[in-house]
């Protein structure tokens, strides 16, 4: 682990567990690096425990107010919704520290409301709608605040072509009824006198642009940046409310227009209170959006008649809501987004140094840490979160640097302050002994070791270079019989002096190590995320193995309902390694044969997302495809199948038209139940009927056999024959009869 510490800054930087002896009297003569080792091994060596430098990360907390309870009020003005609110963090490359961050968002907190509207054509029915939104919505917004102020602004489009109609006729009167097209134009600062938000709506007209997208991005820049003119308060919740019916231009569509400067990010408001850079200036990028938005502490709300705006997830803090297309549903539009806003709390760092690791782990209402998230949702208003975050450096910069940065809620105008300095000096160097007798008075003495003069070596410059004998070269050979120096070097009073070479540094007593001879990746030595230290990649925080290319950040395995790998893998390197059957994607997130792959895809057809394609066929031969059905809002049943494409995409694919059935008649109901219960009657009558009737026949066959048995029992017996009489028999019974009639007379 020391093998090329050659001071006592260099032994730091190589582990957080290293440390450094400066102890005068310490090992051996012939070497220099055994002085770094764990401070274990060292106090086993001898080395007392005073004399050890070995500095750790440790956190301070400067500034730390408990956090509010309630926003409006005298006390308006002091309110705290973070916790601490300043940190210094001393930091050692490699040791990693860290402190706990707690947010609340307080009742009651005043809230300041923008109202930006598209003013083009087909919004005119939309406009009908509001002209007396002020007053309802302030008396619903104040169920919620007792301290709320609205304002309102304008936008259509750049009035030039190909965006707006610039043929002389349509200049002054684009349509009947209609004022000339204009880019943003500010109406009404914000106000607690909700009755001049009507007044200006009343005043309003709509006008006409060329093409299906609006100008509403230079609209919220401009409304975001332009903070005197609209009056935002730093001490209020601020919310911007962009209503429209189509989808905005973005970043380069200037260029259809001979624009191509870009967007500058600053306030461009003449004295009539519009947008004066609409014609000279691109329109604003979705990362500009967002930075001008997230600095301002402003939650942007899309109310929009179309499901077209998924880009939104790009920019931190905003909401979409689905606009009725006559806005009849805006008060409860808005009312929802502020609920939906205020029941999550997602914290963003500011100003990261770029040597500085960060991790979070939120722990949110149910007690359970969260690694790898720095997001709580389905708060109430008074609840308290914390956040764990984790820091650590990869380096040290230059001495005297000071750098920081800041940890803040998005949407909340209170943040964290960290200030950041580096543990890379060793306290023993402030004892530095120049021409010091410990080094034969020909070089500095310092941190236990003498660093010699030009020209001079040895632990105590007790030699000039060149300097060479036999009694020396039994010390520069590492065992028996091995080359002197390992080959890689010469012996010069009783140390090895190491070549130099092309690809990097050779050293050790021995010259045995080097720091180039180590596993890469892709051909970069230690994937460029360690260094190399005798043959073995060290590697920096954040990573691990043998070339340092696997990362331990999980943040791009954190699948979009927030669990590891959508919960069908486990993250490795930064990747996703899907164990669940039939599950791919950068976070397993598809998964046509998993049982839920029918409600997940639900989820996204119901999105709209682009990815899913609808194709209406009548049958699939599709043999890896999963029957899904659907019942919609109608009550009807749709079948369909999911499958992918090879090129990733998904596949929606309808079996058959939905099968809506209409709803059924109460008197049929009803005559079907009695139907029911009459059919089952009759049916157990017949039962009953054929189990009587066989019951009857079983009876009557034995009683016609015992009638059987009494009538043999009366007769004579079947043994008995009568007796026959014949002809001659009768004769001599004749004879007989007259023989002894004659006798007798």
């Amino acid at each position: 682990m020391s093998g090329s510490a050659m001071s006592c800054e260099e032994c730091l930087i190589i582990h957080p567990s290293c440390a450094w002896c400066a102890q005068e009297k310490f090992g051996s003569a012939r070497t220099l690096m055994s002085r770094c080792d764990l401070r274990q091994n060292l106090q086993k060596r001898g080395c007392e425990a005073h004399h050890m430098e070995s500095p750790s990360s440790s956190t301070t907390v400067v500034k730390s107010e408990p956090l509010s309870s309630k926003g409006s009020g005298p006390t308006q003005y002091d309110v705290i919704q973070i916790m601490p609110q300043k940190i210094s963090l001393s930091l050692r490359p490699g040791d990693q520290t860290s402190f706990k961050v707690q947010v609340r968002q307080v009742e009651d907190y005043p809230v300041d409301l923008y109202y930006l509207m598209d003013l083009s054509l087909s919004m005119k029915d939309d406009l009908d709608t509001i002209r007396n939104l002020g007053t309802k919505l302030a008396d619903e917004m104040r169920k919620l605040t007792s301290n709320f102020r609205l304002g309102f602004g304008s936008f259509v489009d750049k009035n030039m072509s190909p965006f707006s109609y610039t043929a002389r006729k349509y200049q002054d009167n684009p349509c009947n009824g209609c004022v000339p097209s204009f880019g943003f134009r500010h109406l009404l600062s914000l106000t607690d006198k909700v009755d001049r938000f009507n007044e200006e709506v009343q005043k309003q007209m709509v006008s006409r642009n060329r093409d299906a997208p609006e100008g509403g991005f230079d609209a919220i820049l401009q409304a975001a940046v332009c903070k005197e003119r609209i009056g935002w308060r730093k001490e209020a919740f601020h919310l911007l409310v962009f209503a429209t019916d189509d989808v905005p231009h973005l970043a380069l569509d200037g260029k259809l227009g001979g624009l191509v400067q870009p967007h500058d990010g600053e306030c461009h408001m003449n004295e009539k209170n519009e947008y004066s850079g609409s014609t000279n200036m691109d329109y604003p990028s979705l990362a500009l959006l967002g930075e001008k938005l997230a600095a301002n502490n402003i939650y942007l709300i899309f109310a929009v008649t179309k499901r077209l705006y998924n880009f939104t997830a790009l920019i931190p803090g905003t909401t979409v809501e689905i606009l009725d297309q006559d806005s009849k549903n805006i008060i409860q539009l808005i009312v929802n987004a502020y609920n939906s806003i205020r029941s999550k709390v997602e914290l963003i760092v500011w100003d990261q140094p770029e040597d500085l690791s960060l991790s979070f782990t939120a722990t949110c209402q149910d007690g359970q840490p969260l690694p790898g998230l720095r997001k709580c949702a389905d708060l109430k208003i008074g609840d308290t979160v914390s956040f764990n975050v984790s820091i650590d450096a990869r380096g040290c910069p230059a001495p005297g640097t000071q750098q920081g940065f800041t940890i803040k809620p998005v949407g909340f105008k209170d943040h964290l302050e960290v200030s950041v300095d580096y543990r890379c000096a060793c306290g023993c160097t402030d004892q530095t002994q120049a021409n010091s007798t410990h080094c034969s008075s020909i070089g500095q003495y310092t941190c236990g070791i003498c660093r010699c003069d030009p020209g001079y070596l040895g632990a105590r410059c007790e030699c000039q270079e060149g300097e060479a004998g036999s009694m020396y070269l039994s010390a520069c050979r590492q065992a028996e019989g091995m080359q002197i120096c390992g080959g890689r070097g010469e012996c010069s009073c009783n140390q090895c002096l190491c070549y130099e070479s092309e690809f990097g540094k050779i050293y050790g007593t021995f010259c045995e190590c080097d720091d180039f001879s180590c596993a890469r990746h892709k051909g970069i030595l230690c994937s460029g995320h360690g260094e190399c230290h005798c043959g073995e990649c060290k590697c920096h925080a954040g990573y691990i193995g043998d070339n340092c290319n696997c990362s331990t950040d999980t943040s791009s395995c954190v699948s979009d309902d927030g669990q590891i790998c959508s919960g069908r893998g486990s993250c490795a390197c930064g990747r996703c390694q899907c164990t669940e059957p039939g599950a791919f994607g950068d976070t397993c997130e598809k998964c046509p044969t998993c049982p839920d792959a029918c409600a997940v895809l639900l989820l996204v057809s119901h999105q709209c997302l682009p990815l899913s394609l609808f194709s209406p066929l009548t049958e699939t031969d599709d043999p890896n495809a999963v029957l899904c059905l659907y019942k919609t809002e109608n009550e009807c049943v749709m079948k369909f199948t999911y499958s992918e494409h090879a090129n990733g995409m998904s596949v929606l694919t309808a079996l058959k038209e939905p099968e809506c059935g209409a709803a059924p008649d109460a008197m049929t109901v009803l005559l079907a139940v009695v139907g029911s219960i009459l059919l089952v009657g009759i049916v157990l009558l017949a039962i009953w009927k054929l189990v009587i009737t066989v019951h009857d026949r079983r009876e009557f066959a034995r009683f016609q056999s015992a009638r059987s048995r009494a009538r043999y029992e009366m007769a004579s017996n079947p043994l008995y024959k009568q007796p026959i009489s014949n002809d001659y028999v009768e004769t001599d019974f004749s004879m007989y009869s007259k023989s002894y009639n004659g006798a007798a007379h």
